[in-house]
């Protein structure tokens, strides 16, 4: 029996990959194309990573606020300090525990171990959370739908230290109407941080 197609037409259905030179100006172009493209892609996933983790704090908070009122500036500290700061203690005894004597630590355990050192010192030299001693921020961050990092970031932010906690600086005086109208005069023994 003869076959139905010739070589010729089968060749041609399928479609050869062009070669080009590597010196050329088409190689060097395609290569610039596959590196912004590849660039693009990590800052992608590098905003959507910063993203995810603006959102587990902004939740954290969402869900440490009561029911009604504000928090004072202290009870924002041992928030902080007793949960925030503390919330992968026992993850990490854990894996302490789960290591046998004379082994090196384990990967997750000097993540962990990273994490909360970075943490701690960024909380010694200035956290920047959300004001939540501000009883019209606290009001606005209340309407929250828990998805939108954007909306949390119109609020007002304040930077407060371990070292020092009777204080707080101003260091995003928020972009919503409410706050901006005025409606949310400053507290005294505020102070604005110009720096940011």
């Amino acid at each position: 029996m003869a076959p139905s197609q010739t070589a010729k037409s089968a060749a041609s259905k399928t479609k050869k990959e062009k070669v080009f030179h590597p010196a050329s100006r088409k190689a060097s172009q395609l290569a610039r194309k596959a590196l912004r493209k590849g660039r693009l892609g990590n800052l992608t996933s590098k905003r959507s990573q910063k993203h995810d983790a603006r959102a587990d704090i902004y939740g954290f908070f969402f869900h440490a606020l009561p029911e009604d009122g504000v928090i004072s500036l202290e009870e924002l500290h041992n928030l902080i300090r007793d949960i925030w700061l503390a919330r992968h203690d026992e993850e990490l005894e854990q894996e302490k525990a789960a290591r046998r004597k004379g082994r090196p630590k384990s990967v997750k355990e000097t993540k962990l171990e990273d994490m909360k050192l970075v943490e701690s010192e960024v909380y010694r030299t200035g956290l920047e959370v959300l004001d939540l001693t501000h009883p019209v921020n606290v009001h606005l961050f209340r309407q929250w739908d828990q998805k939108e990092v954007a909306y949390v970031e119109q609020l007002r932010h304040i930077r407060i230290f371990s070292q020092q906690p009777e204080d707080s600086i101003v260091s995003k005086p928020g972009k919503h109407q409410l706050l901006i109208k005025g409606e949310g005069a400053e507290q005294e023994g505020m102070q604005i941080d110009t720096t940011s």
